[in-house]
């Protein structure tokens, strides 16, 4: 990957509707070269998709929450656990860490009473769990931006 396809990583990140015209002008290329670069870092998995970001407050779900979980220590518990989570549209991230707690969710809800109704009826009675903490965001104070792509 050369400083080319890096600012075309950084433009993609920065404006993903790009027109490859547009694109191959802001990274000084001609727009058939650019176009192979790009479907280049596609096809190697470096861009691996793209999305349009959503206000949450727009559809709904301007209330989130990170949770953490601690999990039984077992595989079955924890394949269990992981499994069940894909089914639950609310948890908009979850990842598995090193060390207490086990789990760490990012959930999106309508409000305090929909995130209580999701702490009884499902995140505390999945299998294997034995712990749950919840904070509540106040305020997102950095979006999220895209990674950095220096090299």
């Amino acid at each position: 990957m050369d400083a080319i396809d890096r600012e075309i990583l950084r433009e993609l990140q920065t404006d993903g509707r790009l027109s490859n015209q547009e694109l191959a002008q802001r990274v000084g290329l001609t727009p058939s070269p650019c176009m192979r670069r790009v479907r280049q870092l596609e096809q190697d998995g470096v861009i691996q998709g793209y999305r349009a970001v959503i206000d949450p407050e727009a559809v709904g779900r301007g209330f989130e929450v990170l949770v953490s979980i601690e999990v039984r220590r077992d595989r079955e518990a924890v394949e269990a656990f992981e499994e069940a989570l894909q089914d639950i549209p609310d948890v908009i991230e979850a990842y598995r860490l090193f060390g207490s707690p086990g789990c760490l969710l990012r959930i999106a809800v309508a409000d305090l009473r929909a995130y209580e109704q999701l702490w009884i009826e499902t995140l505390t009675a999945l299998s294997g769990v034995t712990e749950v903490n919840s904070q509540i965001i106040m305020k997102r104070i950095k979006e999220p931006s895209g990674l950095p792509v220096d090299g």
